[in-house]
């Protein structure tokens, strides 16, 4: 027998053959959960497991804090330590982050989210009951660890690979990154203004869902079934560890395209634990990429970044006892986010498999500084060069949330993964 999910899934699909849409060639659901499962505590190589399970034990601690025990309400208040993170600094830096107009900047990017059509508001349910419900132990355990670490760096420690991730959570631990870590929580631009917007009801609030509600079984360990508040559109912890993973990324262009995946994945998670669904991951793609870019063509913020990203590659140096193109290194054996696999993952991330509109294909506008998002990987390229690049390697037109001209139309169809990729083949 089918598994109900995969009924589902199918069934709503057959609702709208025939319509002013076409799905894009979809990967075998099994293929990517399988490729999911390598980055989960599911892996094969035990020194990829030993790091997942380090970064568990090491969150579990900040969480409980002085605490005797690891208890519910200490989630909420849990925050990165004055040692882990140097606020003074920044707050002494005076920069303004301009919240405000950059959660607008961000509304006025997700407005085609209003012209959805039934049609694909009905696979996203679809596709996010499929995926939640099919889910693996492995899948969910990790979803949960995302889940719970969202206020702190933890999580990105498996995409460096066991070396430099190991080493990456000796520095944050001892505070020797605390700058990179205040730079990078507080340039995440809430999504509170866009939930209140959009007002849009998150999938296991659904009349009649099937969603299956994950109990915690690796954080608190309570049994707890995970659920979330406010709306569902766009994911305020996809936005978080996108944004993170993307600002990682730029400070360590020897482990870019992982720690780009990384971010996918974390949005992957909360599909996994049917909180969100798949529109709700790409428009914090969407909202993170802008944001990135925007911050890093300011020069204030510039100077801000590149003090945090020398005290971070000096002290990663320090603790990996080697140069960071050396401690990068690892093989696909021990690194699931060295594997090729994970293209195939990111692709698919990027639509999720919804329905693209009949419509005649726009060129792709590449917005004055986007390529600032491509320099720090590929920096033998020009500038004129990298937008090239961003154009040739888009995603098609016409998918959700792509809908409008210029750079609401970019945004969505921006592939990171991809460039980088192609630049290093030399396609």
């Amino acid at each position: 027998m089918r598994p109900l999910s995969s009924l589902i899934i199918a069934s709503t699909a057959m609702l709208f053959i025939g319509s002013a849409l076409s799905r894009p060639a979809v990967p075998d659901p099994r293929r990517i959960g399988a490729i999911v499962d390598t980055t989960t505590p599911a892996s094969q190589d035990p020194q990829f497991v030993a790091l997942e399970q380090r970064i568990q034990q090491d969150l579990r601690q900040s969480l409980q804090g002085d605490a005797a025990t690891l208890a519910r309400p200490q989630l909420e208040k849990a925050r990165q330590t004055s040692t882990q993170a140097d606020t003074k600094w920044l707050a002494a830096s005076g920069y303004n982050f301009a919240v405000k107009q950059n959660q607008q900047a961000g509304i006025a990017l997700l407005e085609d989210f209003t012209r959805l059509s039934p049609a694909v508001q009905a696979i996203s349910l679809a596709t996010v009951t499929g995926i939640n419900r099919d889910a693996t132990q492995g899948q969910r355990r990790q979803a949960l660890v995302d889940a719970e670490g969202q206020n702190y760096l933890f999580f990105l420690a498996d995409a460096l690979g066991p070396r430099l991730g190991n080493a990456f959570l000796d520095a944050y631990e001892k505070g020797e990154i605390n700058k990179a870590a205040a730079l990078i929580k507080t340039s995440e631009i809430s999504t509170s203004a866009a939930k209140d917007h959009f007002n849009y009801d998150r999938p296991f609030l659904r009349p009649g869902n099937q969603i299956h509600l994950v109990p915690d079984d690796s954080v608190v360990k309570d049994g707890h079934p995970y659920t979330a508040t406010a709306g569902a559109f766009p994911s305020g912890h996809t936005n978080t560890g996108y944004t993170d993973a993307l600002l990682l990324a730029e400070m360590l262009p020897e482990r870019f395209t992982p720690l780009v995946d990384r971010g996918a994945r974390y949005g992957y998670s909360r599909i996994v634990l049917g909180v969100h669904y798949p529109l709700d991951i790409i428009g914090s793609r969407i909202v993170a990429e802008r944001n990135v870019a925007h911050f890093l063509n300011d020069a204030q913020y510039r100077a801000l970044f590149e003090q945090a990203k020398s005290q971070l590659r000096g002290a990663l140096e320090k603790e990996c006892g080697a140069t960071l193109a050396d401690c990068a290194q690892s093989d696909a054996g021990t690194d699931p986010y060295r594997n090729r696999a994970l293209t195939a993952f990111y692709r698919y991330t990027m639509s999720y498999g919804l329905p693209a509109e009949k419509t005649a294909a726009r060129p792709v506008s590449v917005p004055a500084g986007a390529e600032v998002l491509l320099e720090a990987p590929l920096p033998g390229l020009s500038a004129a060069q990298r937008r090239a690049l961003m154009a040739k390697t888009a995603l098609g037109d016409g998918y959700p949330l792509s809908g409008g001209n210029g750079e609401q139309n970019f945004w969505q169809r921006l592939n990171l993964h991809d460039a980088v990729v192609s630049a290093s083949l030399g396609r």
